[in-house]
């Protein structure tokens, strides 16, 4: 009597509730338990911690998903991975957040008060974020707080200050009164990396000057609010309009100022009347042209945003609003020769996305212009994931020109370790000589004497903090273990990856690179990974503050995890864009239906892992090769960090060649209800099915670790895939046969095509074929599974064609297509 195989793998379908009792396991077994102890490779990933700005979307999981896929393959790899999680609380805009939902003003509330409410908020979203973080599989090092970060711990900030202070000994830090880009509603000073760029509509207005000796002349501008801050008009040497105004002075209209003209070659004779306007604090050229031309400058506007006492009658006036009214007076003064409209290229704060001004203040400054080589040949020498990413790095050292401001005038950040002494003003550092956390603002510094003049008649604490990018540089030198735990620094440095947007490569990724050359002397990262982004059906990227960015609840209820995970890969290679589509999510989830459907088919016969390759049949082995030549097409790709073409490949592997052609071959010998094949040709089977989905699974497992997990614990061991082997090419598992291939499924389309085209059951057999003869290792196969009862082999001629019998029928011909290259 024939024996009944059932299932080892009892649930019918994959669902989505079946993942979260794997995340407990995981937890229990300390699956990603980081050993620093190891003596394996460590391999640290420099995973970008969120910020906590608001609510998690699902652009930022799928981001996050893809870091995870590089640390599990390296994993699987036999690196000791170090993958921590960390959280960016720092910055402007939980602030931002907490003056607007509590309606309070920063510069208003008391300090503590206000740096309470920021550190309330940050940990409610944190909660948000680390529950999706696990719920997506992210396999940190641990989700505990002991062996993870946050940026606003005490710990990190003393070491952020550390820095500094190391820095201010090398003598790369300096204080000076300059104008900078500042925010209004941000209320700071921000750094040029931290500026971006819009174009808008606005209006060129053409006024009159009067020119000594001279007819007025006209100039065209955009910004009539800034008449007060004129410090000169260029003209071009060359420009035959303004011949012989050359060093006379023009008189500047509504504010009486007389300045001089200047011929200069950076007037551009095709804007407007090539008669340029140069203004105290208009935009970077009038800053240079003031330096180079040794003008006094005037501050028209305010910190807050008001026209100052420069301004005249329209001084305590919001811009817009003074603007207005210049512009109306010089109509009714009939100083306005005429309006065109244009397009204005404004620059904003990447933050709050309002427009930015130049404001002169003093600010700390951290030398970085000296060292662009350096940091340019580090960008050259590391290898880029994509390498066409570089670029944007390269493109953003070559735009930098001045030193990085690095103090900000707000609350929530890491303090300044700066001490004033009240006597002589200096200001002073602490030694360096054991890692503390200071807060000057609250706190008496660590000494008594001031170095310089020897006082001690107390000092005033710096009340500024660090721009938020000081603290996120150096998250790969946190990481493991720098100026904290010697041993694990002195292991793991040198083998550090960075893996991050590529919005953000001009700020954390460059000041990375700058900030641990200025203190190390090397390389940050030995490997630089940077993504695209995840953008909306019409081509939008996602983003809370545009709300075109969907809570992941709902999706991952309906489709799981995995489902996700996988979805994102598919959708595009790396560092290109991954358009967000419910349909396409569906589909992928598909694939997790067929993997867990071929999995449980296999899981109804017996595996036995002893068995030796060369006992296999020429069929069996053939079916190894094939898992085989999978493995060798989707490793270039892994070795690059980059899962799209490899996810696409196994994908394709599982449902169109292993479950369509080799599980329906070999169904028959598996089950064998017949006693068609030998016991020895049955068993084989069985370990070419097993063999190739152990493959499949470990080769999916970094992409979809939920059911690749499930599924290696019921059939393959306890202890779950993730601490397994990443499959790798085996000379042992080739076969001649593979050449083959092609011919193989195109004479079962053929019998698949025939039978549909004759109305017959593809279960139904035929009573003879003619079938080319280099397919003869296949023939009892085959019969088997086309239920063929007799077959014969052609000539090696003949094998573009089959020819198949049906009872009381002619014989039909089917002509083979010609097979597809590899």
């Amino acid at each position: 009597m024939p024996k009944k195989f059932k299932p080892e793998i009892k649930s019918k379908r994959w669902k989505p509730d079946q993942e979260e009792p794997l995340i407990e396991a995981w937890d229990g077994e300390k699956t990603y338990f980081f050993d620093k102890e190891s003596e394996n490779t460590i391999y640290s990933v420099d995973t970008p911690p969120p910020y906590l700005s608001g609510h998690v979307h699902i652009g930022q999981l799928l981001h996050y998903t893809q870091i995870d896929m590089i640390a599990r393959y390296r994993r699987m790899q036999g690196l000791e991975v170090n993958f921590p999680l960390g959280i960016d609380r720092n910055g402007l805009p939980v602030e931002l957040r907490v003056e607007k939902e509590y309606g309070l003003d920063m510069h208003t509330t008391p300090r503590e008060k206000f740096v309470a409410k920021c550190r309330e908020q940050l940990d409610m979203y944190e909660d948000e974020v680390v529950t999706w973080f696990k719920r997506l599989g992210l396999s940190f090092n641990t989700y505990e707080r002991k062996g993870s970060y946050r940026t606003d711990s005490p710990d990190y900030r003393a070491v952020t200050q550390a820095t500094f202070i190391d820095l201010w000994n090398q003598g790369l830090i300096y204080s000076d009164y300059r104008p900078n880009n500042w925010c209004f509603e941000c209320g700071t000073t921000i750094a040029d990396a931290e500026v971006e760029y819009t174009e808008r509509p606005t209006t060129l207005h053409y006024i009159y000057f009067d020119v000594e000796g001279k007819e007025p002349i006209e100039i065209a501008t955009t910004r009539p609010e800034l008449l007060c801050a004129c410090g000169a008009v260029f003209i071009h040497p060359d420009d035959e309009r303004y011949e012989g105004c050359g060093g006379k002075t023009a008189k500047v209209p509504l504010f009486d100022l007389e300045v001089p003209i200047i011929e200069s070659a950076t007037a551009d004779m095709e804007f407007g009347t090539g008669a340029l306007m140069v203004c105290s604090y208009g935009d970077m050229a009038d800053v240079m042209a003031f330096r180079d031309h040794a003008l006094e400058p005037i501050a028209a506007i305010s910190p807050q945003g008001k026209m100052t006492e420069a301004a005249g009658k329209f001084e305590g006036k919001p811009i817009e609003e003074a603007k207005t009214a210049i512009i109306e007076e010089l109509k009714e003064k009939d100083l306005l020769s005429k309006q065109e409209e244009t397009v204005q290229r404004v620059p904003l704060c990447w933050r709050s996305k309002t427009p930015i001004e130049f404001i002169a203040m003093n600010e700390w400054y951290l030398k970085q212009v000296g060292f662009l080589d350096d940091i340019r040949e580090i960008a050259k020498e590391t290898p880029f994931y994509p390498n066409y990413h570089r670029q944007i790095l390269l493109d953003w050292i070559n735009r930098v020109s001045v030193d990085w401001p690095i103090s900000r005038r707000r609350y929530y950040g890491t303090e300044i370790p700066l001490w004033y002494c009240n006597a002589c003003g200096e200001p002073v550092v602490p030694e360096n000589e054991k890692l503390e956390y200071y807060q000057p603002w609250k706190e008496d510094p660590p000494f008594d004497k001031c170095p310089e003049c020897g006082a001690n008649d107390g000092f005033k604490g710096e009340e500024r903090t660090f721009d938020t990018w000081m603290d996120s540089s150096i998250s790969g030198l946190q990481i493991i273990g720098y100026l904290r735990d010697t041993v694990l620094f002195e292991k793991a440095f040198g083998n550090v990856m960075r893996p991050q947007g590529k919005e953000i490569v001009r700020t954390w990724l460059y000041y990375s690179l700058l900030r641990t050359y200025q203190l190390t002397k090397k390389p940050a990262f030995t490997e630089i990974w940077v993504s695209g982004h995840v953008v909306d059906e019409h081509g939008e990227k996602m983003s809370k503050s545009k709300g075109n960015s969907p809570p992941p609840g709902p999706f991952v209820d309906k489709y799981g995890a995995d489902a996700m995970r996988l979805f994102g890969v598919l959708e595009a290679g790396l560092g290109g864009d991954v358009r967000f589509s419910e349909e396409r999510l569906a589909g992928a989830s598909k694939f997790m239906t067929k993997l867990w459907n071929v999995a449980r088919f296999i899981s109804m016969f017996p595996y036995s892992p002893e068995m030796e390759i060369h006992e296999l049949t020429p069929v069996d082995r053939w079916v190894l090769a094939q898992a085989n030549e999978m493995v060798k097409r989707i490793l270039p790709d892994c070795e690059r960090l980059d899962f799209h073409k490899p996810a696409k490949e196994v994908r394709n592997f599982t449902w169109n060649v292993f479950a369509d052609h080799i599980l329906e071959m070999l169904k028959g010998r598996c089950f064998n209800s017949d006693d068609t094949f030998s016991e020895d040709e049955q068993k084989s089977a069985w370990y070419a099915l097993h063999k190739t989905l152990s493959i499949i699974l470990r080769a999916m497992a970094p992409i979809t670790p939920f059911l690749t997990d499930k599924v290696y614990r019921e059939l393959y061991g306890e202890g779950g895939i993730h601490r397994e082997t990443y499959p790798t090419p085996q000379i042992e598992l080739e076969s001649e046969l593979t050449q083959h291939t092609n011919l193989l499924q195109a004479v079962n389309a053929g019998f698949w095509a025939f039978k549909r085209e004759n109305g017959i059951s593809l279960r139904e057999g035929v009573p003879a074929a003619y079938i080319p003869s280099a397919l003869k290792p296949w023939g009892k196969d085959l019969q088997a599974m086309h239920g063929i009862e007799s077959l014969e082999f052609g000539n090696p001629d003949d094998d573009d064609y089959i020819m198949i019998a049906l009872p009381e029928r002619e014989v039909a011909i089917y002509i083979l297509p010609p097979p597809q290259e590899e």
